[in-house]
This record gives C-alpha cells, structure tokens and sequence, in this order.
C-alpha cells in the first residue's frame, strides 16, 4: 500500500500514463487503498491540470487525455534513459527546426536524472554509434547543457576557447543565447574581460564551468541573438565568405521557414517571390545543397562559383536518376 498521498498521486500518474483505460478497481488494486479513494485522487490531479477522463458502466475507467496544455510527466527508469539516450544522439549537430528545444529538454531532464540513471546513459551511449550523422563538428552533449542551463539560469560560465588560429584563452562570459546554424552551434555572450558582446562557435569551447554567480541579463545588439550572429559572421568576412544572392520562386514566409534566421533574411521582389542576400562562410557545394532541400525553385544570382556549384550539383542528380 502507498502510504503518503503525494507518493501515491505520482504512482497513479504514472500508471495513468500508460496509453490505455485503467479500471477503478484494477488501479484500487494496484495502489492499495479503496475505489473511493482513487476516486479522490483522480480530483486531485485534474485540479492539478492534468485532463483525466472518466468514462461509467462496467468496463468503464479512468484514462489520461490530451489536454490545453502538456502537464509535467512522470517517468519511470527506463523511459528517462531512453529520453536521454536519444536527445543526447542528437544534441551533437545542430537539427534544423528543434535544435535550441532538443537542448533545453536535455538540460532539464539530466539536471534531475539520479546518478544511477546517468551513469546508464552514458553507457549506453558510449556502446553505440549512430548509422548517421550531421555535417557540422561533433559536439559533445555535455557542453551543450552546461551552457544551456548556465543560460537558463543567467550564470556566469568560464571555459577554454581555442581560435580559428589554435590560440587557447580563458573566457568568462554572460550567456545569452545558443544558435544553431543548420551545421553549427554558437553562443552569443557578453565577455566580462573584454567587456564587449562576442560569438563562441561552440565546437571549440573545452571544459565549460557554470560558476553559479547570477548576472543581469544585457540587452544584445541588434535585439536579437541571430541577428547580431548573423551580422558578426558577415563583419568577421574572411577569405572563405562570399556574398550570397538567390532569388525563390516562393513567399519571404515560406522561404525563412526553410532558411536559418542567422544565413539571412528575405527579402519579397515587386513581381512574387522574394531575395536573399547574405554574406555565408560555408562551402559553395553545402550552400548548394541548403539551396535545393528548401524545396522551392531558386535562381542563383551571384557569386558565380555559387552558381557553378548549383550547376554541378543539378547535373549530378539528373545523372543519378
């Protein structure tokens, strides 16, 4: 029997959450105490929020149903690892459309996992490897929730940094926000050193430390964390950046839905569809493929190797079909 009603209510929404009907007396059975009892309980948890439904006769029950709102979950051992499992296979390379949510969840959920649990899954993931893989640096799952929670908690973090050029200093940053790219994360911070705002690439951060001091959190220019990434990486320039120019057969709405933030904001042409122009520092042939999976028409107005790798790329799938 359960004897505490908290301990009892966390049982029963457990057992609630399995996708089925539980009858009244099967979850009396289960938990010890009377169908009365379940009856008060099962009050409880929609005054809580959680949307259970009650359904009369003699193969009536009680089950869990969707509601306004997701209500906190309750897992058992093997449900969280093979949340974290997965999450963790993931957090690596930056997903396009659930990069920042994938992380977040991360956070939390190992924030709360008990030590035996965590050690399972970093078994686990240490005795796998993925059949497939992102296209940008991995990065290991443990960097990305230390900044991510450091970020959510507006705490200071400490970590090595290691330069385009291999120089390694010591930073103590502000943590703002993590920007995912499609092919790599960064974090936008505030350099209490330099005092100034700065973009780490996060492939290069090594032993990130979240010292527990809290700031107040600064506004960042521009007002917006892809927006001042996206301006730092075309300021920045460099021999490997060129000026991209690409005109879609489709709406500025449905094109930046397909599009980064950070690459670059469309612009709508006076005929129909809109432009993009954006100076980008990745390889013209990822360009190119970025180009082809938003699954619009596009013209390529410059640069010409841009063009050229549009080219090859076009003829390449012709041949291959």
């Amino acid at each position: 029997m359960t004897d505490t009603t908290p301990a009892r209510l966390l049982q029963l929404l457990s057992l609630l959450q399995t996708p089925r009907e539980w009858p009244g007396g099967e979850l009396a059975g289960r938990l010890g105490v009377s169908r009365r009892t379940v009856r008060r309980d099962i009050d409880r948890l929609r005054e809580l929020g959680y949307p259970v439904q009650a359904t009369m006769g003699a193969e009536g029950g009680y089950r869990l149903v969707a509601g306004k709102a997701l209500p906190p979950l309750v897992l058992d051992d093997e449900e969280a690892v093979a949340i974290a499992v997965g999450l963790r296979a993931g957090a690596g390379h930056a997903v396009d459309g659930i990069e920042e949510a994938s992380v977040r969840a991360l956070a939390k959920l190992e924030q709360v996992l008990p030590s035996r649990l965590r050690h399972r899954v970093a078994t686990l993931q240490a005795a796998t490897i993925p059949l497939t893989s992102g296209d940008g640096p991995t990065i290991a799952p443990e960097t990305l929730t230390v900044i991510a929670s450091a970020t959510a908690g507006t705490e200071r973090l400490r970590f090595h940094y290691r330069a385009a050029d291999g120089t390694e200093t010591r930073r103590s940053v502000e943590p703002y926000r993590l920007v995912a790219t499609g092919r790599r994360w960064y974090l936008v911070a505030y350099d209490t050193d330099r005092a100034a705002w700065r973009t780490f690439r996060v492939d290069r951060v090594s032993e990130p430390f979240a010292t527990g001091a809290r700031f107040a959190p600064r506004e960042v220019p521009e007002g917006d964390a892809a927006e001042f990434l996206r301006r730092s990486m075309a300021a920045r320039g460099g021999s490997g950046s060129y000026d991209m120019d690409v005109e879609f057969a489709a709406s500025v709405e449905d094109v930046a839905a397909r599009v980064p933030p950070v690459v670059g904001r469309p612009e709508p042409l006076p005929g129909g569809g809109c432009r993009l122009r954006a100076t980008v520092s990745d390889a013209v042939e990822w360009t190119a493929v970025r180009l082809a999976m938003t699954g619009f028409d596009f013209r390529v107005r410059g640069p010409e190797e841009l063009v050229v790798a549009v080219r090859e790329l076009g003829a390449r799938m012709v041949r291959a079909s």
